[in-house]
């Protein structure tokens, strides 16, 4: 196992030698086959933002590669060499309509990581981003050539539709919406893999509009997804593993950029331990913590998407934290302590409190978490304001209602205090043999602030009280903007600094927890995922 941290980003020409490399393996079975340096100084220069890489540790194992063109120039018939210019790329026109994907591949060694999706949702909200109608690419079909004795084109690629074959690239690209939309020949003579033929292959923005001028916008819809936990024995890790899979990869399914799961969510696997007294137990749960974050952070990577874990116990210097982790998809992995300790939290099991307030920075917005109890101080989620959190997160556990009311009602005042998004998930059900975990009371939310461009109610999405499920979910960062500028009330601005002010004075480190630059404890540090290399 090596450390290693994903990025996508944009092609730079000191990437080329790594690309080379990458590529003549991808297409190992067309005699590895790869881009010339020449040509791709050519694409940088003329469209730097349509090229795409992923690198792992600085190294390319991934490549997507665009240009923009005037789709009506070219019609639907036409060849690679056409659409390139003859790989003069002449025909990339900044004023056209169409993003028109001329390269895609991925390192076999690291296929199965779910890469390839990662470039073809970056190419989307390229276009997305540049208001164009659609995305085309002629696409091959390399496993034609084992059943052109049996079949036609057309009969392959329903077959391929119906999965009663398996095409590595078309059934991929058709697992990515796009559309088939009719069949070129000739498109490559030279792929013999596919005959020369190729798939016509489109996706259509639906957020195209053609009265707008093309600009490059940020993104700003983030989707949340919110894991309401029930709480069932688990034997093994495995067991308890395996329903964490099950989550991410249903809430992945729905291109979601966070998962929040409840706090103390593996406390299950604490039941083996039931006979032991008490603060024996939580520390024997901790032994569990480092292995289930490894393996969801690599869950985080293969599905693309950001997994905020709840809490766990973890031990340090023979001091027990409940500890939040942020599993970033690019492979970062970051942690936050409960600041506040409850007294059943204190007495039973000697839980200690933290005492670094950050913000962490991901790639859907800059975001804050809170566990439980930490919600009822507004002192510290305002640290996190003035640091521009923008969506805050509250893994919670509560046994009653009143426990759990606490905690919504707190977490509705956060939202409209600190102008900002909070979202709070909870375990349900009952767990009889571990002690301390009786019962369970939950239901997960996303709030807003309560303003004219959000719900009425303050309320974006809730879960069923008291019922495992998940709750899908999406928030528009840019409404927060225009709510600290021109909201009907403004809470930020209209705090009265003349008369008193919030501050946060810095702790003393946390037991175990290395700090590269202790004067800035708002700075988010991250360490490294492991995945398989």
């Amino acid at each position: 196992m090596d450390e290693a941290l994903i990025e996508v980003r944009n092609l730079t020409i000191e990437d080329y030698k790594t690309l080379k490399a990458s590529m003549i393996e991808a297409y190992a079975s067309l005699g590895g086959q790869y881009w010339k340096e020449e040509a791709l100084q050519k694409l940088i220069n003329k469209f730097p933002q349509g090229q795409i890489v992923i690198t792992i540790d600085g190294k390319v194992v991934g490549c997507a590669l665009t240009l923009i063109i005037n789709y009506d120039k070219f019609g639907d018939n036409h060849t690679y060499r056409d659409v390139t210019g003859n790989f003069s790329f002449e025909t990339h026109d900044p004023k056209g309509d169409t993003l028109y994907g001329i390269e895609i591949f991925v390192h076999p060694d690291f296929r199965g990581m779910r890469l390839a999706r990662r470039l073809y949702e970056t190419r989307k909200t390229l276009c997305e981003s540049l208001n164009l109608k659609m995305i085309i690419a002629g696409g091959r079909i390399p496993k034609y050539g084992m059943y052109a004795d049996k079949m036609k084109p057309k009969e392959y690629i329903e077959k391929v539709k119906s999965r009663e074959i398996f095409d590595p690239t078309l059934t991929f690209q058709l697992a990515n919406d796009f559309q088939v939309k009719k069949i070129l020949r000739n498109y490559m003579p030279e792929d013999n893999e596919s005959l020369g033929f190729a798939t016509l292959l489109i996706w259509h923005n639906v957020y195209h509009d053609s009265e707008k001028s093309i600009i490059l916008r940020k993104k700003d819809i983030v989707r949340i997804g919110l894991v309401q936990w029930q709480m069932r024995p688990y034997n093994t890790i495995e067991e308890f593993l395996k329903t964490v899979d099950y989550f991410v990869d249903a809430v992945s399914d729905y291109q979601s950029d966070f998962i929040l799961f409840p706090e103390l969510f593996n406390t299950p696997l604490m039941g083996k331990y039931n006979e032991m007294d008490t603060r024996h137990a939580i520390k024997e749960l901790a032994k569990y913590t480092q292995p289930i974050i490894e393996a969801m952070s690599k869950m985080a990577v293969s599905y693309n998407v950001n997994i905020i874990a709840g809490s766990m116990p973890e031990v340090r210097d023979g001091k027990v934290y409940n500890e939040s982790y942020v599993l970033q998809r690019n492979g970062k992995v970051d942690s936050v302590s409960k600041i506040h300790i409850t007294p059943s939290e204190e007495h039973d099991w000697h839980i200690q409190g933290g005492n670094v307030i950050k913000v962490i920075d991901t790639d859907a917005g800059r975001i804050g978490v809170q566990i439980c109890y930490d919600v009822e101080f507004p002192e510290m989620t305002r640290v996190l304001a003035e640091q521009g959190m923008q969506i805050l997160f509250v893994p919670f556990l509560t046994d009653t209602q009143n426990a759990y009311n606490r905690v919504r009602f707190c977490s509705q005042a956060r939202a409209i205090e600190n102008e900002c998004f909070v979202a709070i998930a909870g375990n349900v059900g009952n767990l009889p043999k571990v002690t301390n975990m009786d019962l369970q009371f939950a239901q997960s939310a996303v709030f807003t602030p309560n303003d004219f461009a959000f719900p009425v109610t303050g309320i974006k999405a809730e879960a069923t009280p008291n019922t495992e499920m998940i709750v899908v979910s999406d928030v528009d960062l840019s409404l927060l903007t225009e709510l600290h500028n021109y909201g009907s009330v403004q809470t930020i601005k209209d705090r009265r600094l003349d008369l008193y002010q919030l501050n946060y004075s810095e702790g003393e480190k946390e037991a175990g927890k290395e700090d590269t630059d202790k004067t800035k404890p708002a700075e988010t540090r991250t360490e490294p995922v492991l995945i398989k290399s």
